[in-house]
């Protein structure tokens, strides 16, 4: 693995396991098994590191993403899918890295919601008119508001707020926000499919949690 991954895979590591505020780039050097001087050769500062891992994470999690989308028969199963997908993600996530990001690296934040939204709200978008056209959704919905809605309210669990208190919290929460989405725009047809999925899906995810 060329250094630069290493660095950029240590710190996403870091930052979602522990936030932001307290990772060094001691730290960082110490989990990408490299020296503190190769590290200083690819990033002048944290701040740098931040920002570059960011992109690096998320650029990641999109991908696997759009492998989910090909991989999928219909709008309801990708969905399902995603929702396995993100809670085993939140089983390694600090419910506060959100916030320090937002807070003590505005910038790295400030690209991470462009990507959201250059990315993310498209996806999200695409299912929902799939899913119209499959009979599985509702067919009077606005498809480029109700995504944006899905993606401010999954990001509602990783700010401070009367909904989450721990880690377990954050993952059922999730949970319960993304199956209130779907039951809103779910067609009857979409409703059965929905059923089929979610003892297949996320039974296997409680299942793995459990193990």
């Amino acid at each position: 693995m060329e250094p630069l991954t290493k660095i950029l895979s240590a710190s996403a590591e870091l930052f979602s396991q522990y936030g932001f505020k307290t990772i060094t780039m001691d730290d960082i050097a110490r989990r990408a098994g490299i020296s503190k001087k190769t590290l200083y050769q690819h990033f002048a500062n944290k701040q740098e590191v931040v920002q570059e891992s960011v992109v690096w994470y998320k650029t990641n999690m999109t991908n696997l993403c759009g492998q989910i989308l090909k991989d999928s028969e219909n709008a309801i199963e990708t969905m399902v899918k995603m929702l396995a997908f993100f809670d085993n993600m939140n089983k390694r996530l600090n419910p506060m890295a959100l916030f320090e990001m937002q807070r003590f690296f505005p910038e790295a934040y400030r690209i991470f919601r462009e990507l959201l939204v250059d990315r993310d709200v498209l996806m999200i978008r695409d299912n929902i008119m799939q899913g119209v056209k499959e009979g599985l959704y509702r067919e009077d919905l606005n498809a480029d508001l109700l995504a944006r809605y899905r993606l401010e309210t999954s990001l509602l669990v990783l700010q401070p707020n009367l909904l989450v208190n721990d880690r377990n919290s954050l993952m059922s929460v999730a949970l319960e926000i993304g199956e209130h989405f779907l039951y809103g725009i779910m067609t009857p047809k979409g409703v059965q499919l929905y059923q089929k999925y979610k003892s297949k899906y996320l039974k296997e995810q409680s299942n793995q949690a459990s193990a």
